[in-house]
């Protein structure tokens, strides 16, 4: 159990209420508020009568919470929150405690039980009782009991969103058995699932969509995120729609309100394919994903991959700390993520010193000849990005006529071959410096893709693609080694501060005597179309 002062160290309790009174969105996430009249943990935005001050205690995450007894809020459910975020370059311990629980935070990353705390041990390189000893510094609460709040929780959003039979909540929450996850379940929240759904279960049945709302952090630039995504859309994969619901017009710079998607997820031997929708709700610093329900029971994995596409997770406060000197203009960027790794690093390769225009209608080719096609509710949304396996099979032939180069065929098939054999994992659980490694020993991949995906991919905020040329122009430097050595103040955020070098609308106080600045919008240099 945690030491008394767990709740509130490195946490300033006044602090706190004042956020949790001004239900301040900027927080959420990043502290949950225990009442002990009630036994009950809530988010800071939630709505419900505010507490007497002598009655909250604060805790930094919802494990701490729930190991000291408390109960989730069935009204803001902390299960929507952002997930915390934070990364240090300094203590080593407080990274390796950080490494294990963003190993627990990823669904991807989960074996069919789970990872218990040897094999997150193992993953890390260290002994089952020194991660024990660090994590419990770090998080006040064991490994074990942090994953637990994290599975109660995958559950307990099924249980509110979807009308799944409660053994496939078990399985898709991470529990090797619905006897293990009842009593789970009563033990933590003190009622049976199937009297929560009773209480507040979604409406609907088979082939509905499942619509779930999740919280981020402002401010949040959706304009920018949205339209990165629109003018890289690939035909049938993907389609962005204006406000007016019309076609862009050519040269206009049209604002973008809903985004969907194919996608397609591997787990437990089993392939499940769908498509997923997303718009935002600024004035709840919300997004609205919705999901076929052919995903459903994928629902805990489709969450994670749709925060990371759209950075919800991003701790504004401590990014802009770093970078708002000098990039004061970025506050609001996100780094665009992916729902698929192996998709995003077939992108960066096809993108490679080519246009966004060029780059998206490769990208397109390769979905129409290889992709799989799939019927779906929505106007232009109708296959699923080529497997792995049907990359690594096509003919060099059949690439080229795609109009793909061999120094990228070559690439592409290496990528591809690696990912179907299960030997490199490009997702937000997996390591980042022997997957940086891992991707520069293939064929065509340096150091500039392999820093993209890790950005992208791989989550690693503090990604550097220091040999970009159009990034080298916005910082004012002529080399890669000058571009690092200008980013050392910003760690551990570099990978933002790339976005907003990007993105500059006039020079950044670094490149102060550059006349001009790259467009977030239009690159062509190195490869960053993709």
């Amino acid at each position: 159990m945690p030491t008394p002062h767990a709740s509130t160290e490195a946490l300033e309790s006044d602090a706190c209420y004042l956020a949790m009174k001004t239900h301040d969105a900027r927080f959420d996430g990043s502290f949950f508020t225990a009442v002990t009249s009630t036994g009950i943990y809530c988010r800071p935005v939630c709505r419900v009568k505010l507490p007497r001050r002598e009655n909250c205690r604060f805790f930094r995450h919802a494990a701490q919470a729930e190991a000291e007894g408390f109960r989730p809020c069935l009204r803001c459910r902390p299960e929507l929150a952002p997930r915390a975020a934070s990364w240090s370059t300094e203590d080593a311990s407080r990274i390796l405690a950080l490494q294990a629980a963003r190993l627990i935070d990823e669904p991807d990353a989960w074996a069919e039980e789970g990872p218990g705390a040897a094999q997150i041990a193992a993953r890390l390189g260290v002994s089952d009782r020194h991660l024990r000893r660090i994590f419990e510094a770090q998080f006040g609460v064991s490994p074990l009991q942090y994953l637990q709040t994290r599975r109660l929780l995958a559950a307990k959003q099924l249980i509110a969103d979807t009308r799944l039979p409660m053994t496939q909540v078990a399985l898709a929450s991470g529990f090797a058995s619905v006897r293990r996850f009842n009593a789970a379940f009563v033990e933590h929240y003190g009622l049976n699932p199937s009297a929560l759904r009773r209480a507040g279960g979604a409406e609907g049945g088979e082939g509905k969509a499942i619509e779930v709302r999740l919280g981020f952090r402002p401010p949040y630039d959706t304009d920018a995120m949205l339209g990165f995504f629109a003018r890289r859309a690939l035909r049938g994969v993907e389609v962005a729609s204006t406000a007016d619901g019309k076609a862009p017009v050519k040269g206009s710079t049209p604002t973008y309100v809903r985004l969907a998607r194919t996608l397609r997820v591997q787990q437990g031997g089993q392939t499940h394919a769908g498509w997923l929708q997303l718009r935002f709700d600024m004035e709840r610093e919300q997004m609205l994903l919705s999901v076929s329900d052919s995903l459903a029971a994928v629902l805990p994995i489709v969450i994670s991959r749709a925060r990371a596409m759209l950075d919800l997770d991003a701790e504004p406060m401590a990014i802009n700390a770093a970078l708002h000197e000098a990039f004061p203009h970025g506050d609001g960027l996100r780094v665009p993520g992916t729902v698929d790794g192996f998709e995003l690093a077939v992108r960066a390769v096809l993108g490679q010193q080519i246009t966004v225009a060029a780059a998206r209608t490769l990208g397109s080719r390769l979905v129409e000849a290889f992709g799989e096609p799939m019927a779906t509710p929505i106007e232009g949304l109708d296959r699923l990005f080529p497997t792995p396996a049907a990359v690594a099979a096509a003919s060099g032939d059949a690439l080229g006529q795609l109009g793909i180069v061999r120094q990228r065929q070559a690439a592409l098939q290496a990528i591809a071959r690696e990912v179907a054999a299960g030997k490199l994992a490009l997702h937000a659980g997996a390591d980042v410096p022997s997957t940086i490694a891992a991707l520069q020993e293939l064929p065509g991949i340096g150091a500039w893709t392999a820093q993209y995906i890790a950005m992208r991919a791989l989550r690693w905020p503090d990604a550097f693609p220091a040999g970009d040329v159009a990034l080298q122009k916005a910082l004012g430097v002529t080399t890669a080694r000058a571009a690092s050595e200008a980013s050392q103040a910003w760690r551990p955020w570099r990978g933002y501060a790339v976005l907003r070098a990007w993105h500059a609308p006039s020079p950044t106080a670094a490149a102060a005597s550059s006349t001009a600045e790259p467009s977030f919008n239009n690159l062509t240099t190195a490869g960053l179309t993709t």
